[in-house]
């Protein structure tokens, strides 16, 4: 198949993709790595391999071509390419929760020498890790990468990097618990989808409305994140997207015991995690297993909920994710207390404030946490956050914590 044919494939592959008929893309695609001896042509074609893989959740696939890609890119000796495959290489691995390794090759990327590829892909590479700084529970790290790909948006006029970015933003938020942001970043997302978004993929429209469910949720407007959360589901159903399915469903359940219908929760729970475990999302499968225990408590059915619980411990553990890990050791203490269990009660105190250490959750000024309640806050340019109360109060133009650590041991 030589380079003419393999681009009008290519293009084939991508008006079935673009119609919903994704298998059959996916047959022109193979057929074209099977057969094309154009190596760019078969570096475009893994490409749209990873993409397509990606959107319908089998990350073990999205990965196996990313690694063929970068092999691709090397025998091309291209640095443009390179910085692609890399990036793809860093995504298959944000989707199945290896953060560590997913911030290992987005560092690759950002020390690549300068190339054309950089300037359209670097927001996205910060992206990328601003995601696994946040599955890691490194929020300052987090808030910096997305900050970095916010401006890189922003200078390029890049509207969908930006529309990605503020839904994560709505994640990071909606996490250490300033729920105005947390609504706020989504809904400048759907704006963007519905100013710009007219040739867009509908998964643009799906993303934003599932993170404005989420924040709704969160502020306790149950009917608002109903609604969004539909109208997402809907999306993902119409284009075979299981990974926001997972999600949707997940916050489906979410929804329903806020409401208290855990009748209703429990299987929207079993559902989730169905898919959850399918597509190898490890930290999907620790929110449902929070959600699950949160139920088996309100029914006072604590040895299932301790049973979820560990669950959820061993996978958070798994993945690093130290904000679930948090969250589970608060819920066993309230389970311990209960029972008057003094030895396990002190150990999960003891590895709660460990983690509120680990993740710097606490504001530079008053000292208490950031994520125990709802309150409103404020990110720096340096990208430290605290209290906006904290803030006004102080009057201070400066971060206190950068000036903590810039000053020497002889002036303090």
């Amino acid at each position: 198949m030589g380079q003419d044919q393999t681009k009008q494939q290519i293009a084939k592959g991508l008006q079935l993709y673009q119609s919903n008929q994704t298998e059959k893309a996916l047959q022109v695609w193979t057929k074209v790595l099977e057969k094309s001896s154009d190596l760019v042509g078969r570096f475009r074609v893994l490409g749209c391999l990873v993409t397509a893989h990606s959107e319908m959740g089998r990350y073990k696939e999205m990965l196996k071509f990313a690694v063929v890609q970068i092999d691709t890119a090397r025998e091309l000796e291209d640095a443009d390419f390179l910085l692609e495959s890399y990036l793809n290489l860093a995504r298959s691995n944000e989707k199945l929760c290896e953060f560590h390794k997913t911030i290992s090759y987005c560092k690759t990327c950002l020390g690549l020498p300068g190339t054309r590829a950089a300037t359209q892909l670097g927001g996205q590479v910060s992206l990328s890790m601003g995601n696994a700084f946040l599955g890691l529970s490194l929020f300052q790290k987090a808030l910096e990468s997305f900050e970095k790909a916010l401006r890189y948006a922003h200078n390029n006029d890049d509207t969908m990097l930006e529309c990605r970015v503020c839904c994560s933003l709505g994640s990071f938020y909606a996490q250490v618990k300033d729920y105005e942001k947390a609504l706020f970043f989504p809904c400048k997302a759907a704006e963007l989808v519905n100013d710009y978004g007219k040739g867009w993929s509908l998964k643009y429209r799906a993303m934003s409305q599932y993170h404005m469910a989420v924040a709704y949720r969160l502020l306790g407007h149950l009917g608002s994140a109903m609604e969004c959360c539909e109208e997402s589901m809907k999306i993902a159903l119409q284009h075979g997207d299981r990974p926001l399915q997972a999600l949707c469903l997940l916050c489906f359940a979410d929804i329903h015991r806020s409401r208290g219908d855990l009748e209703t929760a429990f299987p929207r729970y079993d559902s989730a995690m169905s898919i959850m475990t399918e597509i190898g999302n490890r930290l999907g499968q620790v929110q449902v297993l929070l959600g699950v225990a949160k139920c088996w408590v309100a029914r006072k059915a604590l040895d299932k909920a301790l049973d979820a619980i560990e669950r959820a411990q061993d996978l958070a553990e798994e993945v690093g994710n130290k904000l679930s890990q948090l969250k589970l050791h608060c819920l066993s203490e309230s389970i311990y207390r209960s029972r008057g269990l003094q030895r396990e009660l002190r150990a999960h105190v003891v590895r709660f404030h460990e983690c509120v250490e680990e993740t710097e959750l606490y504001c530079g000024l008053c000292g208490e946490s950031i994520g125990e309640k709802n309150s409103r806050l404020q990110a720096l340019p340096c990208s430290h956050i605290f209290h906006l109360r904290c803030l006004q109060n102080n009057g201070t133009r400066s971060c206190p914590n950068c000036h903590r650590s810039s000053m020497k041991p002889g002036f303090v």
